[in-house]
């Protein structure tokens, strides 16, 4: 549920891990389920093993393998796995660590993780193919669509912008620093549950005046989603755009799915952020839902971001309002409607979120130029070090 933030971010999500200082280590996995782009603050707005899935890759080899090497030898990473595209569509894939502690099994080349917040961006984009039909308008109040479901301390859904929930500028409170992961983690959560735990806090903000990361805000925009097709969040994502671009790998778990149903590293949890790795692989995901529910992989990502940013995915008016962004932190880091730009040390930027949830973390994203490479860890990382060398490995693998 978090996003790609932590020093960057004022984050809030995914374990209230978000929420503490800027990192992950803090709380719960459970707002940690749907990490995105976060930090721990709100911001003011001007007014092992590389192998070949088809030809070399952009990036060195070892560069990318050497990166994921240190997530695993100096970070405690119980598996980190890469998937790297170069210009021409090129795939390479990365593994180091192990895909299962109890048992040393080898990790699985381009294995299932949970996403967490990168599910922000499939929601956005339904939301824009929306806006583009002309069933939404992202200027349009969320009353419009929800009336009288908004209301609580400050928080008044009359003054509220479908474009502010999607860029995290609604001053809505993040439900997802108010739980904890072990106590979600065999619990299945309706989305208007997930709306009430957020309503019993005050607002962050008035709506538009600062930038804070909050899930609620992509409750919301399912809900939005749900209440102008009549179908389910879930079936509006597979169809759209899950089966439209192919991505064979990528689906939405069915309620009461706690497994992975393909080949997947097991992901590993700390609660508290001191205590030892303990294995969360299985678990109700229903707590992320549209802020951070889906399963996919780092190729599979790849392709989805490719395909986003060549207007595969958007008509060119829609892709632009996403990409139209707001500063976040003092990194460069930048969010837009469900995307974020960051750049990168050979110069320019990358398209991507990031997300969290109990037991993984991926970062990654595309360039305008084709290359996209995703990392995916399986514990989220509990200090600054360690998360940066997460963003580390998506900029060697995009500048090798």
């Amino acid at each position: 549920m978090r996003a790609e933030t932590r020093q960057d971010l004022p984050s809030p999500t995914s374990t209230r891990q978000q929420q503490g200082a800027g990192r992950r280590r803090a709380v719960s996995a459970a707002a940690a389920l749907v990490v995105g782009v976060m930090t721990t603050g709100v911001l003011a707005l001007p007014s092992a093993n590389a192998s070949d899935s088809a030809a070399p890759a952009a990036a060195r080899p070892d560069a990318v393998q050497r990166s994921l090497n240190v997530l695993v030898r100096d970070d405690g990473m119980p598996a980190a796995l890469a998937s790297v595209q170069d210009r021409d569509g090129r795939n390479r894939t990365y593994t180091a660590g192990v895909g299962d502690l109890a048992t040393g099994s080898k990790v699985p080349r381009d294995g299932q993780v949970r996403i967490g917040s990168n599910t922000k961006t499939f929601v956005a984009v339904v939301v824009l193919q929306l806006v583009a039909e002309g069933k939404i308008g992202l200027d349009t109040m969320v009353d419009d669509y929800l009336p009288g479901l908004v209301r609580g301390e400050g928080i008044d859904g009359r003054h509220i912008k479908v474009r502010q929930l999607l860029q995290h500028t609604s001053g809505l409170p993040d439900y997802g620093v108010h739980v904890d992961d072990d106590e979600i983690r065999n619990r299945y959560v309706e989305p208007r549950d997930l709306l009430d735990i957020a309503l019993q806090h005050p607002a962050d903000a008035a709506p538009g005046k600062t930038w804070g990361y909050s899930n609620t805000n992509y409750v919301l925009a399912g809900l939005i989603v749900q209440k102008v097709t009549g179908r389910p969040l879930a079936e509006e994502i597979d169809r759209r755009i899950i089966k439209r671009i192919g991505l064979r790998h990528t689906y939405f778990p069915a309620p009461g799915e706690m497994t992975i149903r393909e080949p997947h590293p097991r992901g590993y949890h700390r609660n508290p952020a001191d205590g030892p790795l303990r294995d969360f692989t299985e678990m109700d995901p229903s707590f992320g839902w549209a802020a951070g529910q889906l399963i996919s992989t780092n190729s599979d990502l790849n392709r989805f971001f490719t395909a986003l940013l060549t207007g595969r995915l958007l008509p060119a008016a829609q892709l632009a309002e996403m990409r139209t962004t707001v500063p976040v932190g003092t990194s460069g880091l930048k969010y837009g409607l469900g995307l974020t730009s960051r750049p990168l040390s050979c110069g320019g930027v990358y398209w991507g979120h990031g997300g969290d949830i109990a037991g993984y973390e991926t970062r990654g994203g595309a360039t305008d130029d084709g290359r996209a490479a995703n990392v995916a860890v399986t514990s989220i990382p509990t200090d600054d070090a360690a998360a940066q060398h997460v963003k580390d490995a998506v900029d060697r693998a995009l500048c090798g």
